[in-house]
């Protein structure tokens, strides 16, 4: 049976999960019995994970939404789209890993579809980059927008990164120029554009790829303008106080939306997403779905200008 990486606040739940594995063990052993007992711990298990799921920290949220198990931008690309004929390079200086995407088909749809990918072990973490793009892979970003308005094709973007690559080979080649040309070109769009964030939103490098009609976010993702470890080193020149700075804020889809900066936030079954990737890819692929539908009456230039309406009204104070 699959177990689960467990996180430091679902100790009580590995210590119970353990127990069943350990009963069904002695039972496949020795011809023991002991289906109503692992019925009842495994009942327990569930009203646990219930119980802790519905008041996670902030910086808890922060765990799942870093879990190593948890779905990534390729899982969702195989799990809900067909046809799907990747796409490489920048066309100016070299292919970014970090951004994968490519045409494709969803639900009978054709569309864009990139995403930031992390990698699942440490050969492909290395080879993506662990989800952190150089300026290639921002425009390269940037390439998939335009051939999705060339050809009339909704977009869709999977966000999962801790932020732009702040290595100093990316800053000379003109990191923040790309990033904001990205949210530029997100902007100037004339097709309809939807972005999920799936895992991690962070700083720029979200923003780059998630500035949409639409933005999704999963029930225990999370998105902001720092990480918590980044914000904590500059206010308090130390990461110790990093669950202090994610309850600050304000990372969680539950604050934003209250803030509406994102529009829905995509509910994950029991325990995150990591626990059943069959129930988390159709939730997304409903509200996805849904999405779309939304936008697709709608003209080019009232996509563009709903779009612009839509961030620059974030930034409105109201004036007494």
């Amino acid at each position: 049976m699959w177990m689960p990486t467990f996180l430091d606040f679902e100790k009580p739940i590995a210590e119970l999960e353990g127990k069943i594995e350990e009963l069904r063990h002695l039972s496949d052993g020795g011809g023991l019995n002991i289906a109503d007992e692992v019925l009842r711990l495994q009942d327990k298990v569930e009203r646990l994970l219930k119980t802790t799921y519905a008041k996670l920290t902030p910086w808890q949220k922060v765990q799942v939404a870093r879990h190593p198990e948890r779905p990534h931008a390729v899982d969702y690309l195989d799990a809900l789209f067909t046809d799907y004929q990747p796409l490489a390079g920048d066309r100016g200086y070299a292919e970014d890993a970090a951004v994968v995407g490519g045409l494709a088909r969803f639900r009978g749809r054709s569309l864009v579809v990139m995403g930031t990918e992390k990698g699942h072990d440490t050969e492909s973490r290395l080879r993506h980059n662990f989800g952190m793009a150089r300026p290639e892979g921002y425009r390269k970003a940037q390439r998939f927008m335009r051939l999705a308005e060339r050809f009339k094709l909704p977009l869709v973007t999977l966000v999962d990164t801790s932020g732009a690559f702040p290595g100093k080979d990316a800053e000379e080649r003109g990191q923040a120029e790309a990033i904001a040309r990205s949210i530029e070109t997100c902007l100037d769009l004339k097709t309809p554009l939807v972005s999920i964030v799936i895992g991690e939103g962070g700083s720029g490098g979200a923003i780059a790829l998630a500035a949409a009609n639409t933005v999704l976010m999963l029930e225990h993702a999370i998105y902001s303008v720092i990480s918590p470890e980044g914000c904590a080193s500059i206010l308090w020149r130390s990461g110790d106080q990093a669950k202090e700075a994610a309850e600050a804020l304000k990372i969680t889809a539950q604050d934003l939306q209250a803030l509406g900066v994102i529009d829905q936030i995509v509910p994950e079954p029991l325990g995150g997403a990591h626990r059943n990737r069959e129930a988390i890819f159709a939730s997304v692929g409903d509200c996805l779905d849904r999405a779309l539908r939304d936008l697709a009456p709608l003209d080019g230039p009232t996509l563009r200008r709903k779009r612009r309406e839509k961030f620059l009204d974030m930034g409105k104070i109201g004036l007494s």
